[in-house]
């Protein structure tokens, strides 16, 4: 799709207080006409200022759509370990929040790179993150590497709202036959887009022929279609 420079509204760190004990950092980009918002979470071992993070908030934006993305406590701290999955509930529930409160007329979209998009769907699961209208998963990790099962989706079919998964075919953490038929247990909810010979980081070896900015074009597009179409049925 056609790419625009946009003009920023802002570009800013922001503080979002998940409980009494936590307190993490974020970074909302936004401009004046902007269509949407990503709120997004990073993968178990990188946090929100990775390369990855950064070039999909910059892409976004020239898309119109609005980012916040945003730390889980442990990434906060410095701790290799995550943290347990309930604060990272409160964690994804706390980021939406900010971002309904920092752009209270955009409609909001949640979910992650791998690990982040895992925790927004369990939180989604459990309770309807507040004006959430869909969850777009960046490398949804489906199961360990040589461990393939389907167990980690079984929350899936809890959700009533949109989801799009965008998935390398080379993925070691979702076999692509085993994610399709996830997806297509799950119907009309879910759309899987499928990133031709990248892997779990969105990575292609050069035998493919193909480059990672390439790669990073693809999965731009896939957010921003399937995002239009999911703001244009509310």
């Amino acid at each position: 799709m056609a790419k625009k420079k946009r003009a920023l509204e802002s570009n800013r760190r922001v503080s979002i207080t998940v409980n009494e004990q936590a307190v993490v950092s974020g970074i909302s980009l936004n401009s004046r006409d902007a269509r949407c918002c990503l709120v997004f979470a990073h993968g178990a071992g990188a946090g929100m200022e990775h390369p990855f993070m950064s070039a999909i908030a910059d892409g976004l934006l020239e898309r119109g759509m609005a980012t916040l993305r945003y730390q889980f406590p442990y990434m906060e701290k410095g701790s290799p370990r995550p943290d347990p999955p309930t604060l990272c509930h409160q964690t994804v529930r706390a980021a939406v929040m900010k971002a309904h409160a920092l752009m209270p007329s955009v409609p909001l979209i949640a979910g992650g790179k791998s690990f982040g998009g895992r925790m927004t769907s369990q939180a989604q699961a459990m309770s309807p993150l507040p004006e959430v209208r869909g969850l777009c998963f960046l490398g949804f990790p489906l199961h360990a590497p040589k461990k393939i099962s389907a167990a980690r989706a079984e929350h899936l079919s809890s959700i009533r709202i949109p989801m799009l998964f965008v998935q390398g075919t080379r993925d070691a953490l979702a076999n692509r036959d085993v994610l399709a038929s996830v997806t297509a247990q799950l119907g009309s909810a879910a759309t899987l887009a499928s990133i031709d010979a990248a892997d779990h980081s969105f990575h292609v070896l050069v035998r493919s022929g193909r480059t990672d900015a390439e790669v990073m074009q693809e999965v731009l597009d896939a957010i921003e279609k399937w995002s239009v179409s999911v703001i244009a049925k509310h």
